[in-house]
């Protein structure tokens, strides 16, 4: 590559990075509790009997169900990026976020109760792999960065402040 495109290349690439570990904090943030508060749901006997057929599947038909959230939250994002168009901003932001929230719940439950099927599938287990590598790096670079610890240690702070506030 020309030197010249060197830097705004590198400069890209951190960009990127950071985008994307912005989203895999918000996923990480969300997913285990998320997902704990459904399996709550599950205790529910309808509930209950779904998630055991689920945990069921055979994996192809378990992938297929794995995707039917994203389908089934698409009318709804549509229909929040109409409200935004129509002035309604605050209350299309509203509904996405509502979608991402519901979606990621909903996701990372499938996610568990489908992870051993998934793993029989060859190709899956391999990116499976690959993206858990890699996910790895790029939280080891973003919780090594001084933004990170900058924001580790003003939390840390709060949270001290918050405690003494309360006694």
């Amino acid at each position: 590559m020309p030197r010249l495109l060197q830097l705004p290349w590198r400069l890209l690439k951190a960009l990127l990075t950071w985008i994307v570990a912005l989203l895999i904090l918000f996923e990480e943030w969300g997913w285990e509790p998320l997902a704990h508060l459904l399996a709550r749901l599950g205790r529910l006997p309808v509930i209950g009997w779904l998630e055991r057929r689920i945990a069921a599947l055979p994996p192809r038909l378990a992938l297929v169900v794995f995707f039917i959230p994203a389908l089934m939250l698409l009318p709804v994002k549509l229909l929040a990026l109409w409200l935004i168009g129509q002035g309604r901003t605050i209350l299309g932001v509203v509904v996405i976020v509502l979608a991402k929230v519901v979606g990621t719940a909903v996701v990372a439950r499938l996610f568990m109760l489908t992870q051993p099927q998934f793993m029989t599938i060859p190709w899956f287990a391999r990116l499976h792999a690959r993206w858990v590598a890699w996910k790895g790096t790029v939280m080891a670079q973003v919780r090594a960065s001084a933004p990170w610890r900058a924001a580790r240690a003003i939390s840390a702070r709060a949270r001290a402040w918050w405690a003494k506030a309360d006694r």
